[in-house]
This record gives structure tokens, sequence and C-alpha cells, in this order.
């Protein structure tokens, strides 16, 4: 099992993307829309988002990212790079995710550029903090980017186009290890979304065990190799202007999660609509556990000593050294999600000044 490299007890971790300013989401849509090229635009950025590394320094966590800032949504991110999508072809799956429409895979992959490496250079040259970046798994990618409509003349099935992402994602798994970030995410919130038989139901997903099954063999595929990383999943309900997709305990899939090569798991704990505490009863012993203790979806800004309460209830499971701390999810993983900037600082703050509480308190 690999642990946090800084060696402190409660390590606290940003889950990725935060709230962009109105001006940085216009500029987004921009680009996307042809009315600025990705020069010009990658230019203005680079001017904005030492903003967010700075923000993340201020709150005080141990591990920042670059707020996301660049990306249209954490999982696009994967389109962007790679050749084989048409954009825009299908919506979000479900009534309050409608509007958001994604790409779909429509021809063979062909890797065009860096899908996260040059966003790494870019972050690790403007912090001395150390890095944590997120890329997506390559069961969320298949999950959300194939269509049976859209998609089987390149990819007969789904599977097929998980398997073809793998490759993909490890190689820039790789890359990031070359350039020197400290810790790397996949992004795979569609694995929790599992456990909501609403979602399963809309999905028409009847076999969960054949699911689980693909995450992990997507999960391994991609860190194979690779095994001196210190690696994180990311799960989550996934959410869109303070409401989640779907909702449910971690039940159904806790005991997947010591088959996946990787060191550390970041799940939603905070909201409510996670269920409790009590599941970490088979959280796997070689595990470090990413606990959420923000939520991400509450106006509410949480106070330290909130913080510090959950992360006592998680103690009742795990050691404090198995103990990572952060928010439930990223505050914004779509550049349209209409979150604030400031309230996300302040919440932040509240987690990190928690960590140091608990560090008093516990040693």
């Amino acid at each position: 099992m690999a642990v946090p490299q800084d060696g402190l007890a409660f390590s606290t971790f940003v889950v990725g993307s935060l709230p962009r300013p109105q001006w940085v989401r216009d500029l987004i849509e921009d680009r996307k829309a042809g009315r600025i090229s990705g020069e010009d635009a990658g230019k203005l950025l680079d001017d904005a988002i030492p903003l967010a590394i700075r923000m993340q320094e201020r709150a005080g966590l141990d591990y920042v990212s670059d707020g996301e800032w660049r990306r249209e949504s954490y999982v696009k991110v994967f389109a962007d790079a790679v050749k084989g999508f048409k954009a825009d072809l299908f919506g979000g799956g479900s009534s309050q995710f409608s509007s958001l429409a994604y790409p779909a895979v429509v021809s063979k992959l062909e890797p065009t550029r860096p899908i996260a490496s040059e966003e790494v250079g870019f972050l690790r040259s403007h912090t001395s903090a150390r890095t944590i970046v997120a890329i997506p798994s390559p069961y969320t990618i298949g999950r959300r980017m194939w269509s049976a409509e859209h998609s089987t003349s390149a990819y007969a099935t789904r599977e097929e186009f998980m398997e073809a992402c793998i490759p993909i994602i490890r190689k820039e798994i790789q890359s990031l290890t070359e350039i020197g970030v400290d810790a790397i995410q996949l992004d795979d919130p569609w694995l929790a979304l599992l456990v909501d038989p609403d979602y399963r139901e809309r999905e028409g997903i009847t076999d969960i065990d054949h699911e689980i099954e693909m995450c992990i063999r997507c999960v391994n595929g991609a860190t194979e190799g690779l095994d001196h990383l210190f690696v994180s999943l990311h799960m989550c309900h996934a959410h869109f202007n303070r409401r989640h997709g779907t909702r449910g305990p971690y039940d159904l899939i806790i005991g997947a999660l010591g088959q996946m090569n990787v060191d550390r798991f970041a799940m939603e704990f905070a909201t409510p609509d996670a269920g409790g505490i009590e599941v970490l009863r088979d959280f796997p012993a070689d595990k470090v556990l990413g606990l959420g203790v923000i939520d991400h979806t509450d106006p509410h800004v949480e106070t330290p000593e909130e913080v510090v309460s959950r992360v006592e209830a998680a103690m009742q499971y795990l050691p404090k050294e198995r103990i990572t701390l952060n928010p439930d999810c990223g505050f914004s993983p779509s550049s349209a999600n209409p979150m604030d900037l400031d309230e996300a600082y302040l919440k932040l703050r509240a987690m990190c000044e928690g960590a140091g509480l608990l560090r008093d308190r516990h040693g």
C-alpha cells in the first residue's frame, strides 16, 4: 500500500475541479464554438489558472490541482484529446442532466495529444505544493460516451470500447508520472451510480456483477505495471447545480474495492445521499480512505469542528494513518456547473483547519 508522500496525518486533497468565474466559463464555450482559437484561449487561461492554485494554497491544502479550469468537463477531456468522437450527440442521462450534451464515439480511437500532461506541467511550474491530477477511468468513459445508436459501427459493444480506452489511459498515467505529479486520480463516478436501483433501471443494467467486474478490469488495466505510483480512485453520485444524479449507500460495491490496483479511494460521505459511515467496516485493510468531509452540494459552510466530527466517526473503523480528507466531489466537474468560488474556498479552508485540529488532538 502506497501512502501520501507528505507523511502527514490527515493529509488534505482537493478532488480536482473548482468553480470557474463566469468569464472563464464563457471562454470555454467560445473555444468550443470556434469563436476563439484554442491557442488564444490557452493564453488567457494561463493567466487565470494561477488564481485557482493560489486559492488552494491559501486554504491550506496539502495537494492542489489547477482547478480543471481548462476543461469543459472531467470526462469530455478524453474526447478532446482522442480522435474518434462526435460532439453533443446525446444528453446527460437523467432529467436533471438532460441539458448537458455529450459526445459519442463514432470511429476508432486515435490519440492526438496528451490528456492532462500539459496541464500538469503548467501546474507544477506554478506551485511548490504537492500536486494531484484527475483523469477519467475507462469504465466511466465507456458508460458516458458509448451509445448504441451512434457507436456500434466503431465498437460493437460498450465493453469493447472500454477495452480500447485502457491503453490510452495507461500511457497517460505513465506520462504524468514521468512529469513528476505527486498523485494521480482516476475519476470513476459511474461505479458509485450502480448502487441506485433507479439509475440501473434507467440505464437498463440488469447484471450489476458484470458492471463491477468491468470497472475492476478497467482500473487494473489502466494501472498495470505502474505499482510505484500513488493512485486514487474517486467515486461519487454525480451532481449538477447542487443536486445528485443518484443516491444510495456503497454496500453493493464496497467488496470490489479490495480487488483494484489503487492505493486510495476518495469517497462521498458528507452528503446523506451516500448513506452512512458504517459501510467502512468492510473497507479493504490495505487501502487508504479519502474521506469526503465537505458536502459540495450544500451551501452551508462546514465548521472545522464539523470536519473533525466526521473524521472521528470514520476512526471507529480505520486508523488515522489510513485516513485522508477531501470534499465529497469536485466542486464543478462540468464548466457549466453554477457553483460559487468563494464558497468553495471557505469550505476547503474549513477542511484544512479541521485537519489541523485533528493533528493536534490525535498526533
